[in-house]
């Protein structure tokens, strides 16, 4: 076989193999900065798949116990919950944010201090079990800065 032939087949298979690991999509991580002896945060992200997944786990060598959570109104009280997946649909965007869902990150190994990375483990499932890991740097971004309020 010549060079170009080869050429032509390594891009094609690296093309198929980025694709196939652009299924899942993680964009606009990030995890709201802590004071001194704080014992928990939270992380927020925008995550879009094309095909359906649901979030089972999220994982941080950062935290003790790391969980899925919501927050809703139930009879005019804000309640926040640990809920067991987070449904991801095709082609739609699943916004984790202050005030909805988002991912709670409990006993805090350190203080996440502003401009700083927190590695998340995120753990998806699909429609025939099949589970997809997407690795995350989040960035601590400060208390003060607007745009993390609610």
């Amino acid at each position: 076989m010549n060079m170009f032939i080869k050429s032509i087949i390594a891009v094609s298979i690296a093309t198929v193999t980025l694709a196939a690991q652009a299924e899942i999509v993680v964009k606009d991580a990030w995890v709201r900065a802590t004071v001194p002896q704080q014992k928990a945060t939270g992380a927020f992200m925008q995550i879009q798949s094309t095909k359906n997944v649901r979030l089972i786990e999220v994982q941080s060598a950062a935290a003790g116990l790391v969980e899925v959570h919501e927050m809703k109104m139930d009879n005019n009280v804000m309640k926040m919950r640990a809920i067991p997946q987070l449904d991801v649909p095709a082609g739609k965007n699943v916004e984790l944010k202050p005030g909805g869902y988002h991912v709670m990150l409990m006993d805090l190994k350190a203080q996440a201090k502003a401009g700083d990375a927190v590695t998340l483990k995120l753990i998806f499932e699909d429609e025939n079990k099949k589970q997809e890991t997407v690795d995350v740097k989040a960035t601590v971004k400060s208390l003060t800065t607007m745009e993390h309020k609610m």
